[in-house]
Order: C-alpha cells, then structure tokens, then sequence
C-alpha cells in the first residue's frame, strides 16, 4: 500500500481570488479533499477542482466546545491518510493562522511517519495591512487573540500598532452564533483603557470575501467599542496613540547618529 502524505493549503480571504498556482496543484491531485471555507463560491470551486471534495462545517454545534470539534476534525483528515491515501486539507485564509485544527493534524501526521506540509496563503492581517495602510515596521505590531489577551493579561503598548482578533466571540469557546456578548466585550474595553485614552480611535475590520467589493472598516472610540457592531469574524486594529521613546543610551551602543535620519525607520 502507498504511504498517505497530506498537504494542508489555504485559499486566501477573497474567494478563489487568492488561490495560489501550488495550493491549487496539491487541490487537483489529492484523492481527498477536505475543507473549510466561508462561502459558497470558494466550495464550489474546490468541487470543480476535485470532484472528492468534502465540507467539514458539519463538526461544528452550538454549545459545542472547540477542541471537541477540532478533533473530530483531525480525526476525519487522517484516517485517508493512514489508509494510503493523498490528502488535502484546504482552509480559509492562510492555513496556519487561528487554524488549530491544521497544525494539530500535521503534527500528529508526521508522529505517526507520514509526509506532511503546509503551503502558505493570503491571511486576514495581511488584507489589513493592505486596507488600512498599515506598515508593522513603521511602529511595531502586536498581535493576540481576543479572549487570550484578557485570560493572559497580554501586554499592550501604546506607541505601538495593536491587533486584536475575533473581538466578537470574546470569551467564547464554542461554534459563535447568537448575538456578542456585550458583557463580556466590556471587560475587553476596560482593559485597553488601562493603556489607551477613551477617546482614542480604533478601527474593526472585516475583509472582503468577494471581489469587486471593499472590506467593512469602522471607526470606534475605544471607550464605546462594547457598543459596536462586531460579527465572529471582526478584528480591531488600535493604532499608537503615541510615539514610543528612543533610549538614548542605545543610540549611542550602536553608534547611530542624529544626524542619520531615524524617521527612515518608520516611512
């Protein structure tokens, strides 16, 4: 019997738009394709790219815990794979971003002696980066999941970009349906008044997933963003409310000058 091997690929925020030519090879040559997709243009897609195409959305229950559902799903990827089979598991957006369920199943892949790689793709902090104009380099970037920064404490500077995923399902550990938690999103709100003013500007961010069609960007006060209109799938981005200081000290251990033009560094 032939080794299985699994390839797991992502096809981008835009549907199919972002497909890339090696994510669509590993599609057209696996004897199984599983997927999770946002939209119906996107799965459509896959079927005509491979007629073995099988949707996983149906792991998914409300009240369900995540970890239960991405088990279940690592579980259906691999059993093909111990039989022999090529196997691909497509993913909305870049696989390896907020996807426990890919890295889960190509760790578990390569334990048990299988061929497992993942391909790289288009993923939502790369459209926001593209549609609000944000260089990650210019100030610093950081990064956390919502309910994650808060159980963690995660830390937050203002002098620097900050990203805030999934701020509509905070505290959530299940399949998000029904309405946000208000509750709970203001204690996501009190949390960055410890390091931002009220009235400084945030903005929550959806990509689009059609072309032709722009991303959702909205302004919110920071203070009222327990008030905004937010979906599962909404990031907030806070830009710095100030600039980060520059250690006097340290220009002089690397022997930069003022004379150098430090603002190159952020334009």
């Amino acid at each position: 019997m032939p080794k299985g091997t699994l390839a797991v690929v992502g096809t981008g925020i835009e549907a199919m738009g972002q497909l890339t030519p090696a994510a669509r090879r590993e599609i057209e040559r696996a004897d199984q394709v599983f997927h999770l997709v946002s939209d119906t243009l996107t799965k459509d897609t896959l079927r005509s790219l491979n007629r073995r195409s099988e949707s996983l959305h149906d792991l998914y229950a409300t009240g369900k815990h995540r970890l239960k559902t991405y088990a279940g799903m690592v579980e259906r990827v691999l059993t093909p794979v111990r039989q022999g089979k090529r196997v691909c598991f497509a993913l909305y957006g870049h696989p390896g971003v907020f996807a426990m369920a890919a890295h889960a199943a190509i760790r578990i892949a390569r334990d048990e002696g299988f061929q497992a790689t993942m391909l790289p793709a288009v993923s939502a902090d790369a459209c926001l980066i593209a549609d609000l104009g944000v260089d990650p380099g210019a100030s610093g970037w950081l990064s956390y999941e919502a309910t994650d920064f808060l159980l963690r404490h995660r830390h937050a500077d203002a002098g620097a970009g900050l990203v805030i995923w999934q701020v509509g399902v905070v505290g959530r550990f299940d399949y998000p349906s029904g309405p946000v938690n208000r509750k709970k999103l203001k204690i996501l709100t009190d949390e960055l008044l410890k390091t931002y003013s009220a009235k400084h500007i945030g903005l929550l961010y959806e990509a689009s997933v059609l072309p032709g069609f722009p991303a959702t960007i909205e302004k919110v006060q920071l203070g009222k963003l327990h008030l905004a209109k937010v979906t599962p799938v909404t990031t907030l981005y806070v830009p710095p409310e100030q600039e980060a200081k520059i250690d006097p000290r340290m220009l002089k251990r690397l022997g930069i000058k003022p004379e150098d033009r430090l603002d190159c560094l952020r334009d």
